[in-house]
């Protein structure tokens, strides 16, 4: 992807919020060399913030008369206006090992054994994952297919086919679950209770039992 931007000489605060008034974005450039000041145009960097591949792919900025190639790494949002307020970029080449969250997709759930026949719940565990390789080789995103997925299974990290050269940043845990396939909960319908009839005699017994209401005596 490909997106433009334009050198930043004022610094600080009040610099910075006078650009944002006229519609333009302060971000920064580091890596490979002096981080460099650079102003972006809004709404352009806010539409390319939604695109996935904006965010998990190599960026060609263009910067004046030259071409850089760049990687997301932060941008700040208003609190609770669509505003970005700050975007960094890192500088990448063919040298650059990275380690960056990239997103999974996937596909063939419908047409698996456990959706299909067993009617499972395919719960996605996680939907991204962090890997590390080299900058010029970070894939946009990770295809996780599930065709061949059965009621009871888990998919883990290390089921995933991953291109060569990249392994998964794991933090410690030894194989995170992707994916998992359960069998649906079938609730037991429970049987209303029937009232037992009481018996003849019984009734007879507690009338008997029950002391009559006294007349009270005429008045002479």
């Amino acid at each position: 992807m490909n997106f433009t931007a334009f050198e930043r000489n004022l610094q600080g605060t009040g610099a910075s919020r006078r650009l944002r008034i006229s519609g333009k974005v302060p971000g920064i450039v580091f890596g490979a060399g002096a981080p460099q000041m650079v102003e972006l145009d809004h709404n352009a960097l806010y539409f390319a913030l939604k695109k996935e591949a904006f965010h998990s792919s190599i960026l060609e900025m263009e910067l004046g008369e030259t071409k850089q190639r760049v990687l997301l790494r932060d941008f700040q949002m208003h609190p609770w206006k669509q505003q970005v307020l700050h975007v960094d970029f890192q500088r990448v080449d063919e040298t650059t090992r990275i380690r960056k969250k990239v997103p999974l997709h996937f596909s063939g759930e419908e047409n698996s054994v456990a959706v299909k026949t067993d009617k499972c719940l395919v719960a996605h565990v996680s939907t991204e994952v962090e890997i590390e390789c080299l900058a010029t080789a970070l894939p946009e995103f990770i295809p996780v297919d599930l065709a061949g997925l059965v009621k009871g299974q888990s998919l883990h990290a290390s089921d995933l086919v991953l291109p060569e050269g990249i392994k998964i940043v794991k933090h410690g845990k030894n194989n995170p679950v992707i994916v998992a396939a359960t069998a649906p909960k079938i609730e037991e319908e429970v049987a209303p209770v029937e009232a037992v009839p009481a018996k003849k005699g019984a009734a007879k017994k507690v009338a008997a039992k029950t002391p009559a209401a006294k007349t009270p005596a005429a008045k002479k």
